[in-house]
């Protein structure tokens, strides 16, 4: 059994991410699902700002690095260039579903054929751990410290939100680091949605903050639970079973 994937880059690594961060545990299982799926040598990934543009040298195929919220158009942009490649577009929940959620509703919209990764830890993680759209109601941020206020609303479902509006061929899943494996199945069932039924494809992973979170480990997966129940995960639109023949 692998230890590492295939196609991470040796020599980045250790990784630049904070100890402890959940995005070394979504670009493992990336790793993995790229690998068994043998498809390294036609993959780019575009990275967005935000913790995500710590992944810039993670890999060793080709990577894209964009500005914040501009992750998805951009690899929009390079998936009409080069349409036999397996395109992804990889952010955080702040540019996701903040700065850029324009491009990301518009792209499933379209049935854009590229895969969007969303890590979702709960804030604005590289700015200093502000509130974002997915902070939940009390919860505690550098720019709530007495909780985030239920005037301001609920947590952002942004895959629910973008299943509204996507083509039915689309894919739309969600899973959490508490559960890597998976992680990867979902996100190779969202790769072969784009390669097998060129369609757009999207995964939000559930991550922890431990840096911003001022948590332990422990304490971090306690969270992460909490935010499991919250964001439930599944399969929300599952794509190639609702694909048209």
């Amino acid at each position: 059994m692998e230890t590492m994937p295939k196609v991470w880059r040796s020599k980045s690594k250790p990784h630049l991410f904070c100890p402890g961060c959940g995005h070394g545990v979504a670009l493992k299982q990336l790793g993995f699902a790229i690998d068994e799926l043998k498809i390294s040598d036609k993959t780019t990934i575009g990275i967005d700002i935000g913790c995500s543009l710590l992944a810039w040298n993670f890999f060793d195929f080709d990577t894209v690095q964009t500005h914040h919220g501009r992750v998805t158009p951009t690899m929009v942009g390079y998936k009409m260039m080069k349409p036999k490649r397996t395109v992804l577009a990889y952010m955080g929940d702040g540019g996701a579903y903040a700065i850029g959620l324009q491009s990301l509703i518009h792209a499933a919209f379209r049935n854009d054929p590229i895969t969007a990764i969303v890590v979702h830890n709960d804030l604005y993680a590289m700015t200093g751990g502000q509130m974002a759209p997915t902070t939940m109601p009390g919860e505690v941020t550098s720019t709530t410290p007495t909780g985030k206020p239920e005037n301001f609303g609920p947590g952002f479902f942004g895959p629910e939100l973008i299943a509204n509006v996507a083509n039915p061929k689309a894919y739309i899943a969600r899973a959490s680091i508490s559960k890597p494996l998976l992680v990867k199945q979902y996100l190779k069932n969202a790769l072969l949605n784009q390669q097998k039924n060129n369609s757009f494809s999207m995964v939000e992973i559930m991550s922890i903050c431990p840096t911003n979170w001022k948590m332990n480990a422990k304490q971090c997966f306690e969270k992460l639970s909490q935010m499991d129940k919250y964001y439930p995960g599944g399969e929300i639109k599952k794509g190639n079973e609702n694909a048209e023949n």
